[in-house]
């Protein structure tokens, strides 16, 4: 009750979420066998709820609203027999989706696309100096690929170098693609030369490059 009163925090993560992109939402309703599963409450949960998210910016229509148990393990993987009175949820998407439990839900959630067919951005995370191998920095491809063999280029550092190999977990990757966090070994870079927040692209393919302004989305 707290969290989606005003100012409760539950509004404030679904302000969050929308406002850093998170454009895909579950809403589960706990705690449903403290009021022995009563339909009148859970109608009433959903309806204060798609409100405010309706504010915020999400569509009610594609978003599961799902009873559960948390503590019990209540229609979370197995549809209860508690709630008789619910017929499952139901998401009005390109690809319209219906279920009973939240797995389900969050199966139903659409997988983000992966684009590999655009420039190469990978924005570092940190850069370390490892004995016996040399510079590796590390961080999370978000668009094109990246390989062994590759002319890379640091913005705004305007260093330029080849990447010798990249890995992720442990393990040697023949490329990494969007959503891989990698470490990836450079051909002549000093720590002091490339730093975490640099910008690391294809200097074949529009190479990342400073600005003076950019519009925020």
């Amino acid at each position: 009750e707290a969290g989606i009163s005003k100012d409760g925090q539950t509004r404030e993560h679904a302000l969050l979420a929308y406002t850093l992109g998170v454009k895909q939402l579950i809403v589960a309703i706990n705690k449903m066998d403290t009021t022995k599963w009563s339909e009148e409450r859970y109608q009433e949960i959903i309806k204060e709820t798609s409100n405010f998210i309706k504010k915020v910016g999400y569509n009610p229509k594609h978003v599961p609203f799902v009873p559960i148990s948390g503590f019990n393990g209540d229609n979370m993987i197995e549809a209860s027999s508690n709630c008789p009175w619910y017929k499952g949820w139901e998401k009005e998407t390109k690809a319209k989706a219906t279920g009973k439990t939240l797995l389900e839900a969050i199966d139903a959630i659409d997988p983000p696309s992966r684009p590999t067919d655009k420039p190469l951005r990978l924005p570092l995370q940190d850069v370390y100096k490892i004995g016996g191998i040399g510079t590796v920095p590390v961080g999370r491809v978000e668009t094109g690929i990246i390989k062994a063999g590759m002319v890379v280029t640091f913005a705004p550092a305007g260093v330029t170098t080849e990447v010798k190999s990249v890995e992720m977990h442990h393990e040697q990757l023949v490329e990494g693609v969007p959503g891989d966090n990698v470490g990836f070994n450079v051909k002549n870079v000093s720590l002091k030369e490339i730093r975490r927040g640099n910008v690391a692209g294809d200097s074949k393919n529009d190479p990342p490059k400073g600005a003076e302004s950019f519009n925020a989305q």
